[in-house]
């Protein structure tokens, strides 16, 4: 779901991270309150005025989402569900959940505990705005943008759309009438899908009206909810069809490896062009020696190719790039998930028996899939 990440910091025990696409959030936000929200809220004031007030509005929006999701990996960790951590990202943030709730009440109570965070900072600096009524106007024109922008951001989470808190609860719902997840989360991602269809409508509609920022930020978080429900639905599926399955099932088992004394122009040719991996095992009288990668490879001069060795730049193996071929294949995929790999190394005892590879798993997915007729995951 996710690019390259940057940790801010350690919250709880909860790390949070901040996407590189939250950059691009942070410039947006911060020029949407100081070139249109701020001015229309005070006028008179100086332009640095209102780009100061922006950034601390920024500031503010961003720690109110941290709250927000705080709250889910609190709740989340009391019902022993375990959280990868928390990642601003352009739409906003999300507490990254490493499996499904184990049941209905779980996901019914970690989904409202969103919104109910933001009503409460809503409340707060809406009580704030009325205290320091006195203060400086730039000053009451942030708290009470905050309140205002809370106050959105928990009706907002409220709508019914999958993977929205709203959908959650309406899939906790669904999940607790007719104990079928699977059923549960199809008809809750198709309501999410309707609802990202309904917002770039809208959006494309405020554009034709002249509304730029408006319809620009309804056309494109329409688009993200549209994906991310369809997205949230075949991952369920995924872990559905691999579930009770073990990585040796997926595994090949006579893999390509590269000696440790090969030049990396030798890599190059005969193996990168030839077999279109990015990745190799290094192996020495058949003993794991690393892994060597493209990202390896680019490291280095395309000059010193033809007289640096692969056992020079090769990577040592660690548990982010091998599994054991007893491990569940659902664990291995979110292994991949949460490294970005698409390969791993299958190891007994420091010995390389094999490559499981993203590609055989989804394979596998689509073969069953097609078995099972026009719509499988009723099967799972």
């Amino acid at each position: 779901m996710f690019g390259r990440k940057v940790t801010l910091f350690t919250l709880l025990g909860f790390t949070v991270h901040a996407d590189t696409s939250w950059l691009v959030m942070a410039v947006l936000v911060t020029w949407s309150l100081a070139a249109g929200v701020f001015p229309s809220y005070y006028a008179g004031l100086s332009q640095a005025a209102y780009w100061w007030m922006g950034a601390a509005g920024a500031v503010g929006l961003f720690a109110s989402i941290i709250f927000h999701e705080l709250c889910h990996s609190l709740v989340a960790r009391k019902y022993g569900l375990p959280i990868k951590g928390i990642t601003l990202f352009i739409f906003g943030g999300v507490a990254e959940m490493e499996e499904e709730p184990q049941n209905a009440k779980t996901e019914f109570l970690m989904a409202v505990a969103g919104p109910a965070s933001s009503a409460l900072l809503a409340l707060l600096f809406f009580l704030l705005s009325r205290v320091i009524a006195t203060w400086p106007i730039h000053v009451e024109v942030i708290v009470s943008y905050l309140a205002w922008i809370n106050g959105m951001l928990a009706l907002f989470n409220l709508l019914p759309a999958f993977p929205l808190d709203g959908g959650r609860v309406l899939r906790s719902v669904l999940w607790k009438l007719k104990n079928d997840l699977p059923w549960a989360t199809r008809v809750a991602s198709r309501i999410g899908s309707g609802f990202g269809l309904a917002m770039i409508f809208f959006g494309l509609l405020s554009l034709l009206r002249g509304n730029v920022i408006g319809g620009v930020w309804w056309f494109v978080i329409g688009m993200f909810l549209r994906n991310a429900s369809q997205i949230s639905y075949q991952q369920l599926v995924l872990r559905r069809s691999l579930q009770g399955l073990r990585v040796a099932r997926f595994m090949k088992q006579d893999p390509v490896t590269v000696s440790p004394t090969t030049t990396i122009e030798e890599l190059v040719n005969n193996y990168i062009y030839h077999y279109h991996f990015k990745m190799y095992p290094v192996v020495e009288n058949k003993k794991l020696f690393g892994v060597v990668t493209i990202r390896d490879v680019k490291q280095v001069a395309p000059h010193e190719w033809a007289t640096r060795t692969v056992g020079e730049i090769a990577e040592q193996c660690t548990a982010e790039n091998t599994v054991s071929p007893a491990t569940e294949a659902t664990k291995a995929l979110e292994q991949m998930t949460k490294t970005g790999a698409s390969r791993l190394l299958v190891v007994d005892n420091d010995r390389l028996v094999g490559i499981i590879a993203l590609k055989d798993m989804l394979t596998f997915l689509s073969l069953k899939m097609d078995l099972g007729g026009s719509d499988p995951e009723e099967r799972f």
